[in-house]
């Protein structure tokens, strides 16, 4: 089952600053994992606080879509063995 998300980066005001509205990205993306699950499962495991296992489990997973899709790619030559590496090494 394909799953479909949308991820909204929205910078915000920090010290009463104001934020151009256009100063975010939007975009979504099809995947065949639960990212919700997946995110439970890390927070369980209690390897990062329940914010940093978020960002990581969202990071990791664009970042891995990308890589899958382009494993091909020269700049991906060298790193994609070790990040297969990690990956089984996260899911154990």
């Amino acid at each position: 089952m394909k799953h479909l998300y949308a991820i909204e980066v929205t910078e915000l005001p920090q010290n009463g600053e104001s934020s151009a509205p256009e100063n975010r990205l939007q975009f979504e993306f099809l995947s065949h994992d639960d990212l919700l699950e997946i995110t439970a499962k890390v927070q369980q495991k209690q390897l990062f606080s329940e914010e940093q296992a978020k960002l990581f489990c969202v990071g990791i997973k664009l970042f891995s879509s990308v890589l899958l899709e382009n494993r091909k790619h020269p700049l991906f030559a060298e790193f994609a063995p070790h990040f297969g590496e990690f990956m089984k090494k996260l899911k154990k």
